[in-house]
């Protein structure tokens, strides 16, 4: 039996033959009722296309929400502790490294290495109104103003008689001043923090001339009272005795004498000192005897510029510092004076580069003022500029520029004091290049005037530079390569240089001089 019907719609036509002897189910009028009722809708249907979602910012709740869970606050916690531990990772390294790392060891100094020393005649303080000698009191009255310069310690000139033969030297000239006013000096300094050295340059120590010599013996009779003499002054608290290479008593045997005495009354913090003023005439005692300069002199002072009866020149004062630079002193602990005459602005260049030279400085009575050579030596130019002030123009520009050198000092011995480098740090003489600006001459001269120096410890490295010409000078970029170029300006002579600095745009004024703290660490290698 066959069952056949006809499926028509307007879109689709479609005839079907179905056999119904595979089974016994017959197709009933609802399907075929269904079917046709459902003409008109198509066969196949498809799925709706699902709608593109839109991205939406998080509402404040959602981020509340989404913040507070269980491993947001894990992923947190554990950048914390990744962020400590690296922390101290780091900490750990650099202590490390800084532990490890060499450092410059300082070498223990006694105090006349670090002292700033004050030559200073007691007569010329002296007040030719009063019939009383008051030079020891006015010395004494100074000391706050010597200490508040940074002076640790006295050199005093002129105390004894120098017409006398032979000399007692327990005994101070009456027109100085008495035993008790210097034994109240001595109390006052000490007090202060200031020590007090005899200087007995050009005395007649042990009679006339011809009675003494190197190789002589000296009069038993002389010899007691000096070692009596030097005993009273070293039990009244005097810290040293000093000495000329040039004076008659001088000799092996004397110095060996005084450091036998000064020996027995030092101690492990008051080291008793003997000082020897050196010139150019006895060199050979002086510099090539080895163990003279070491075992038996503390100190031995050197002049920087010679003793001349004219003020020197720019390029005579570079020519005579330069020897001095280039010189080496071996074991010698140096000690630096000023000697010859100069200018006003020169002065003030020797006055930074003695400050800055490994050693001692002793600055004479007035040169931290900068006093003009034909100046009159005595300070009663301050008390009649003090009435005058704003009377007198001229008066009132020199105390004007008295108060610029004055600044001057009191900054160069508040580095040296604080400044490790300057006390203990190595010395190298460079050599400097420089162009002149404006080039005033076509001809190079024979030595210029200008010089540059290196004191370095462990990574910080002072620069110091010398212009002693009349003409402005500007670095070379070639001159001196493995120097850094960054610094800071640590003072100059014209008190004007602040901040920071680079050596390849610094020009240095005529007559200056600048120090320099250089900035980067790499050490410098001469």
């Amino acid at each position: 039996m066959k069952l056949e019907f006809k499926l028509t719609s307007s879109r689709i036509g479609m005839q079907f033959n179905m056999d119904g002897g595979y089974g016994s189910t017959a197709v009933g009028s609802g399907m075929l009722g269904s079917l046709g009722g459902s003409e008109t809708v198509p066969l196949l249907i498809t799925d709706p296309k699902p709608e593109t979602p839109k991205w939406q910012p998080m509402s404040k709740e959602q981020l509340e929400l989404e913040a507070g869970g269980p491993g947001w606050r894990k992923i947190r916690s554990r950048l914390v502790v990744v962020f400590w531990l690296g922390w101290l990772a780091l900490l750990g390294a650099s202590i490390d490294i800084i532990v490890q790392s060499p450092r410059p060891v300082a070498p223990p100094l006694l105090w006349w290495q670090r002292a700033l020393f004050y030559r200073i005649q007691p007569i010329l303080l002296m007040d030719a109104q009063k019939e009383v000698p008051d030079g020891i009191d006015v010395v004494c009255e100074q000391l706050p103003y010597l200490k508040s310069l940074g002076v640790k310690a006295l050199l005093l000139e002129g105390l004894f008689h120098q017409d006398v033969s032979p000399l007692d030297l327990s005994k101070i000239a009456e027109r100085v001043g008495t035993v008790p006013q210097i034994q109240q000096l001595l109390m006052e300094s000490h007090n202060a923090g200031i020590k007090v050295v005899f200087d007995f340059c050009d005395l007649d120590l042990f009679g006339p001339k011809d009675s003494v010599g190197n190789n002589s013996a000296v009069p038993s009779d002389h010899t007691g009272s000096i070692q009596y003499a030097l005993r009273f002054w070293l039990e009244q608290g005097v810290a040293g005795f000093g000495i000329c290479d040039t004076d008659a008593a001088y000799s092996e045997k004397t110095l060996t004498e005084w450091r036998v005495l000064v020996k027995e009354f030092s101690t492990s913090d008051y080291e008793r000192i003997v000082v020897v003023k050196q010139t150019e005439s006895l060199p050979a005692l002086n510099t090539s005897s080895t163990s003279v300069n070491s075992s038996l002199v503390e100190l031995v002072m050197m002049s920087l510029l010679p003793h001349e009866h004219h003020l020197l020149s720019g390029q005579e004062v570079a020519i005579a510092v330069e020897r001095h630079l280039s010189t080496s002193h071996g074991e010698l602990w140096p000690s630096w004076t000023v000697g010859g005459e100069a200018s006003p602005m020169l002065h003030r260049i020797l006055l930074v580069l003695m400050m800055t030279l490994p050693g001692s400085p002793v600055v004479k009575y007035g040169e931290e003022i900068v006093r003009s050579p034909n100046e009159s030596a005595d300070m009663s130019w301050e008390r009649e500029a003090d009435k005058t002030i704003g009377l007198n123009d001229s008066v009132g520009e020199q105390r004007k520029l008295k108060r610029s050198a004055l600044a001057l000092f009191s900054s160069l011995s508040g580095s040296r004091l604080r400044e490790e480098t300057l006390l203990y740090g190595s010395f190298t003489f460079l050599p400097f290049n420089t162009t002149s600006l404006p080039p005033y001459s076509t001809l190079a001269p024979p030595s210029a005037p200008v010089l540059a120096f290196l004191r370095s410890w462990g990574c910080v490295h002072f620069l110091v530079l010398l212009n002693l010409g009349p003409e402005a000078q500007a670095l070379d970029p070639a001159w001196a390569p493995s120097l850094p170029t960054a610094g800071v300006f640590v003072t100059s002579t014209g008190m004007d240089r602040l901040g920071s600095t680079s050596l390849e745009t610094l020009r240095l004024q005529p007559e200056e001089a600048i120090v320099i703290k250089l900035f980067e660490s790499d050490s410098y290698s001469s």
